[in-house]
C-alpha cells in the first residue's frame, strides 16, 4: 500500500498556521526566543500549535483543553531549543546540563553550560514556564513519573542523534527507529493530556502506551520526509532518509562529512526514491492502527488515529518550511 498525496490543499494550510494566534504565554515566549535563539521561525510554534487537537487525547477536559495545547506547545519549544543545541551546534556541554531541568534539577549548574548567561536563562525558564503551567493539572501526581521518565527518552534520542553524527558509520536505520521516534515527543504529550483526563480509567493505560508505538512512528516519518533536506544542510545525517541510503551503500560517511557536497547529497539520495520507501511504511502503519479493534473505555482511540492523518497532511504542507 502507498501514501497518497494530501487531499487538502497545501497552500490552505500554510495560510491556517501563518495566521494562528498563539496564546499569550507562548507569544511572549517566542519574543524572546527570537531575540536570543532565532535558530527556528515563529512558523514552528503555530504549526504545533495548530496540530494540537488533531492528536490530543479525547480524555481531556474541555475546560483544560486550552490550557493543555499552551502546556505542549512550550514543551515543544524546550525540545526544539536542545535538539538545536546538541544536534545542530554540536554543544554537549549546554545539551547536558539544560537536560538536567528534567532528571536532576537541583544539580544544574549553568556555568557549565557553553552558551551565554541570558541564554541558558531563557531555557530555564521556558523549562518553569512549562513545570509551573502543571500545578492546576488534576492527576499529576499519577502521571508526573511517567513524564518524566518518557521525557528521558526523548533527551535520549538527541543524545544519540548526536552520537550518530559525530560516528557516522555507526548509523543504521534499526537505531534511527527505536531512539530517534522518541524525538517525536508523543508519549510526554500523552502523559500531559492525561494530569487533563479526570475521567481517564488506568485500565486504558496499556492500550494507549501501545498505539503511541506506532503513532510516534509515523509522526518521525513525516517528519523525516519534511526536513532530512533541511538537516543535511545543518550537519545533521541522523533521518532515517539519510540513513538508509548510507546503510545501503549509496552514500558514504566521507560525503556526509564533505562540507561542499550538500547539494550534490541531497540530490543524489533523491534520485534513488527513498522516500517511497518510507511513505509506504507510514501508509503500512496506518492501515494496520486503522484496522485495530480498541477496547477502551474512557478514550477514543479511533479518533487518534484518524488524527494521525491530518498530522501526515501539515508535515507535507510545511516541507521546507520548518
Amino acid at each position: 500500500m502507498s501514501v497518497e498525496s494530501p487531499s487538502v490543499d497545501a497552500q490552505d494550510l500554510l495560510e491556517e498556521v501563518r495566521t494562528t494566534s498563539l496564546p499569550d504565554r507562548v507569544a511572549e515566549l517566542a519574543d524572546e526566543y527570537e531575540r536570543i535563539c532565532g535558530e527556528r521561525d515563529r512558523f514552528l510554534w503555530q504549526w504545533i500549535y495548530s496540530l494540537f487537537p488533531e492528536f490530543t487525547l479525547s480524555s481531556v477536559h474541555s475546560d483544560h483543553a486550552d490550557h493543555v495545547r499552551t502546556q505542549k506547545t512550550i514543551l515543544t519549544m524546550y525540545v526544539t531549543i536542545l535538539d538545536d543545541i546538541v544536534e545542530n551546534d554540536g554543544d554537549r556541554d549546554t545539551f547536558e546540563e539544560a537536560r538536567r531541568l528534567v532528571q536532576d534539577p537541583s544539580s544544574v549548574d549553568p556555568s557549565r553550560a557553553a552558551v551565554s548567561e541570558e541564554y541558558f536563562s531563557f531555557i530555564q525558564r521556558v523549562w518553569r514556564e512549562f513545570e509551573g503551567g502543571l500545578t492546576d493539572a488534576p492527576r499529576v501526581d499519577e502521571f508526573y513519573d511517567v513524564f518524566t521518565y518518557d521525557m528521558r527518552q526523548t533527551l535520549n534520542a538527541m543524545d544519540y542523534s548526536a552520537v550518530v553524527n559525530e560516528n557516522p558509520r555507526i548509523a543504521n536505520l534499526s537505531g534511527a527507529e527505536t531512539y530517534g521516534a522518541h524525538n517525536m515527543v508523543m508519549f510526554p504529550y500523552a502523559a500531559v493530556d492525561l494530569m487533563y483526563s479526570p475521567e481517564f480509567e488506568l485500565a486504558d493505560y496499556g492500550t494507549v502506551r501501545d498505539l503511541i508505538w506506532d503513532l510516534q512512528e509515523m509522526a518521525r516519518i513525516g517528519n523525516w520526509l519534511t526536513t532530512w533536506e533541511r538537516e543535511v544542510k545543518e550537519g545533521d545525517y541522523t533521518a532515517g532518509i539519510v540513513v538508509l541510503a548510507l546503510q545501503e551503500g549509496f552514500v558514504t560517511p566521507e560525503e556526509l562529512e564533505n562540507p561542499d557536497g550538500k547539494a550534490e547529497l541531497i540530490d543524489k539520495i533523491k534520485a534513488e526514491q527513498f522516500e517511497g520507501r518510507f511513505r509506504d511504511r507510514w501508509a503500512d502503519i496506518y492501515q494496520s492502527v486503522r484496522d485495530r479493534e480498541f477496547d477502551t473505555d474512557s478514550v477514543d482511540l479511533d479518533a487518534l488515529v484518524q488524527g494521525m492523518e491530518t498530522v501526515f497532511q501539515y508535515h507535507e504542507a510545511s516541507r521546507g518550511h520548518k
